[in-house]
């Protein structure tokens, strides 16, 4: 097993984790995903090396990793945010 460990932007709120979480966890790879929203950091277990795809797939959310942030990404981050909501309160 490999842990990776994310430092990405944008993280605001259990939607903003709930979206990343569920994006995650589709991923073929990975067996467990845990999101530290005071670190905002992604921590993710895998099978296999698969950071890259990680890294592609958070920024496309909206979450890209520390230091390459832009306004494309923020406003991602919220559309993420709100269907994380949604989809937690579906769940509830």
């Amino acid at each position: 097993m490999n842990e990776i460990h994310i430092e990405v932007e944008n993280i605001k709120c259990g939607g903003c984790i709930s979206s990343i979480r569920t994006a995650v966890l589709k991923h073929e790879y990975v067996e467990e995903v845990a999101v530290d929203r005071e670190k905002e950091e992604v921590i993710s277990t895998t099978n296999e090396g698969v950071r890259e795809e990680f890294v592609e797939l958070l920024t496309s959310l909206g979450y890209p990793e520390k230091g390459h942030n832009s306004i494309l990404n923020k406003a991602k981050s919220y559309v993420s945010c709100a269907v994380g909501r949604i989809n937690s309160n579906e769940n509830s």
